[in-house]
């Protein structure tokens, strides 16, 4: 029986399940990396860590996410599935901390 109950808890979990993790660091009031890859057409989480001690908003109009990431917190954000192209986002309480997602598709092998 308890076991029926963990899986009946963790099964919607997995509509939430990602493609891929990344990492966005603030340190010394910058986006860490400023620019980084996703694949496109998949789900990714996105972690952001703020090394520094003020917090920092996490925006984007073109992905359409808001969050505020605490002075030495962190927060995660599921991003897409997105279409290929390149994607801004910035820090709200400070406009000259901005960075952008690029989503490309996959490469494949051909024969």
């Amino acid at each position: 029986m308890k076991h029926l109950l963990l899986i009946s808890l963790l099964l919607p979990l997995a509509a939430f399940a990602a493609d891929g993790d990344y990492t966005l660091t603030i340190k010394d009031h910058l986006f860490q990396p400023s620019q980084f890859t996703i694949p496109a057409g998949k789900k990714v989480k996105l972690v952001v860590r703020n090394q520094d001690g003020l917090p920092a908003e996490f925006e984007s109009s073109d992905i359409s996410r808001e969050v505020i990431v605490p002075g030495h917190g962190e927060v995660t954000i599921f991003v897409g599935p997105l279409e290929p192209g390149t994607y801004q986002f910035f820090n709200d309480f400070n406009h000259d901390m901005q960075g952008s997602i690029v989503a490309q598709p996959a490469v494949t092998k051909g024969n």
